[in-house]
């Protein structure tokens, strides 16, 4: 099981890394019941704001192992760049699958279809992770690009706590102010 918490964290983790983009925070309401949190980088406080902004919640059972990551990650883009939201959520994907794949878990991801993140037209991809055929995560990850900005929703969570948590993983997105 801790192998398991370490991958789920893992994947949560993973975003930390990704080069996709935000400058003001966004309005996000987490769930009653979990642990919200900003993300700093290197555990450090900044001595100026960065221009990368993460929020992230998470979901502990009673005895304090991680079920559930929900995280918001977004940068500011560069004026007249244009973000290949295609290309960045497969580098995403592609990622997360090497990643698994070295633990030894096998996963499958869904095709990126079109979703809806805030107002925002969004690609969003959803990775079953199994271990001996056994189910044992499942990670999803929505992209999307704004004017100025670009914004990747997460969550992941063991399988029963993934798919236990899915309406308030929907109260989150439906309340989400970008």
């Amino acid at each position: 099981m801790f192998d398991v918490r370490k991958r789920l964290l893992s994947a949560g983790c993973l975003l930390l890394a990704s080069s996709v983009v935000l400058a003001a925070d966004p309005e996000i309401h987490w769930p009653s019941g979990w642990q919200a949190e900003e993300v700093i980088a290197d555990g450090e406080v900044p001595a100026k704001p960065q221009p990368v902004s993460r929020q992230r919640a998470i979901k502990n059972d009673e005895n304090g192992n991680t079920l559930m990551v929900m995280e918001l990650t977004g940068t500011p883009v560069e004026s007249g760049h244009k973000v290949n939201l295609q290309g960045v959520l497969l580098e995403m994907r592609k990622s997360i699958q090497k990643g698994f794949a070295q633990g030894g878990y096998q996963s499958v991801c869904t095709k990126m279809h079109a979703a809806t993140l805030s107002r925002l037209e969004a690609l969003e991809t959803t990775c079953v992770i199994t271990e001996n055929g056994r189910h044992v995560l499942s990670q999803t990850l929505v992209a999307a690009v704004d004017t100025d900005k670009a914004y990747v929703f997460s969550y992941a969570g063991q399988a029963q706590a993934y798919e236990a948590s899915k309406d308030e993983v929907s109260s989150v997105r439906d309340s989400l102010k970008l």
